[in-house]
């Protein structure tokens, strides 16, 4: 190829492949390598899976999210359920990470753009050290998941040889940590509903992993006497993560107590709140029935799965500064501030219209990928017989969308249709709207146009 061709493609790589779509690319390449693993006959214990199962399951894997078509302890062999494994530990610290710290082990150089991918994920100030940050998300990702197995392991070892104990313990610490959701176990984690270890072990797995490693690292740095303060973001995180595990936890207490959870004594219903609280914010793991739970239940479980968890973890949803620059905006504005104030800080007005535009643009996806799931439904000639689908689609699209994986059993039942605008809605809400935007925009260098303002009445 001639060296001019050359130089005139990198121009033109360079020119497009902005951060965005490299981090797009990034996980659709995951993404569709693990599907071309998962199709193949030695992934699964029986026959083979279509192929729009298996890019269901590698995109679910990938996003973190935990939705299934498929069993995953029953329909994949264990070379099949050690690439979901891979899958969600690469999609959770994300792909350039281990691109980054390969190149970075093997003395290789790092691409500005590169750099920049991860400095956006997981640090808030650019001042930080990028690879001090780097080297501690993968440490305390080895370090939690090493100590989860641990605990998971001395529960599994009561029900299990060692061997298959020590492999579900893994299986489901990195799964939980990760937030992804997938479980070997058909019934989730029913089985252990009442286990106090398996519970808190995952419930701490869970949080750890939700509320990004940038707010491990200063609690970190706080406790060793390394820093001063915390920063508004991880006051922020730390607060807003505590006010909606209790608030989640009380509601469901309250409204499931005569319900789901009647038969059950204090301990076992405080557990089963506590338990569903914190998975739907972003994991997927369940202790009961998802589908026996009242109405009023399912609303407090879509609200906890929008928000999601914190920016820079393995979490999705809107995330939970997004929520809380929300209220913050709404409670300055009737004090009659214009500006976004808390500790004695003022949030600058660039985050808030960022924060109101993901808001919305998280909204819009999930009502156009539910018009889409009713609109391909199967007609039914008794309107009153699938009224029930309009509810069902609302929570797995939330579901989806959250990379949460919580499901109220319709997942299954999709057509190819269907699956396929799932697989979109959850790729879209790991790598976040605005991103998957912005990666399909033209680059311009052109300056904003700016007219005569003319005012317009609203509310």
């Amino acid at each position: 190829m001639p060296k001019n061709l050359l130089i005139a493609m990198r121009l033109f790589l360079a020119k497009r492949l902005t951060p965005a779509r490299i981090f797009i690319l990034g996980f659709i390449f995951v993404i569709l390598l693990g599907a071309l693993f998962l199709w193949q006959p030695s992934s699964a214990s029986h026959g083979r899976l279509s192929f729009t199962d298996a890019l269901f399951t590698s995109t679910s894997a990938v996003c973190v999210t935990g939705l299934a078509v498929i069993d995953i302890g029953r329909d994949l062999s264990t070379g099949g359920q050690i690439i979901t494994l891979f899958l969600f530990q690469i999609g959770g610290l994300g792909i350039t990470t281990f691109s980054v710290l390969f190149l970075g082990m093997m003395g290789l150089g790092i691409s500005f753009k590169s750099k920049e991918i991860v400095q956006s994920t997981f640090i808030h100030n650019p001042g930080v050290d990028f690879f001090h940050i780097l080297k501690s998300v993968v440490l305390y990702t080895a370090v939690i998941e090493a100590i989860g197995a641990a605990a998971l392991f001395l529960c599994f070892l009561r029900y299990f040889t060692p061997a298959a104990a020590l492999y579900r313990a893994v299986y489901h610490a990195v799964s939980a940590f990760n937030n992804c959701g997938y479980s070997l176990f058909s019934n989730s984690l029913m089985s252990y509903r009442d286990d106090l270890t398996v519970n808190f072990t995952v419930i701490l797995l869970i949080i750890v992993g939700g509320i990004g490693f940038i707010v491990i690292h200063e609690i970190t740095d706080r406790i060793r006497g390394f820093q001063k303060r915390l920063s508004v973001h991880t006051k922020m995180v730390l607060i807003t993560t505590g006010v909606l595990i209790a608030a989640g936890t009380i509601f469901l207490y309250i409204l499931e107590r005569n319900h789901i959870m009647k038969d059950l004594h204090f301990v076992s219903r405080f557990l089963v709140a506590f338990f569903q609280s914190v998975t739907a914010r972003t994991c997927g793991f369940n202790t009961v029935d998802i589908g026996s739970l009242t109405n009023d239940s399912i609303l407090v479980l879509i609200i906890l799965m929008f928000i999601g968890a914190s920016p820079g973890s393995t979490g999705g949803g809107v995330k939970t500064t997004s929520g809380a620059i929300l209220l913050l905006l709404l409670w300055n504005r009737l004090k009659g501030n214009q500006n976004v104030n808390v500790f004695n800080r003022t949030i600058p007005n660039e985050t808030v219209t960022k924060t109101i535009s993901i808001i919305f643009a998280s909204a819009f996806s999930i009502v156009l990928i539910t018009s889409f799931l009713l609109f391909t439904q199967p007609f039914q000639s008794q309107v009153a017989q699938s009224r029930h689908f309009f509810l069902e689609y609302l929570f797995e699209a939330v579901s989806a969308f959250g990379t949460v994986g919580l499901s109220l059993g319709v997942t299954p039942q999709m057509n190819t249709a269907q699956k396929l605008a799932t697989v979109l809605l959850m790729f879209a809400g790991r790598v976040g709207p605005l991103t998957f935007a912005l990666a399909l925009t033209l680059a311009s260098r052109k300056k904003s146009i700016v007219y005569a303002e003319e005012t317009i009445m609203v509310g």
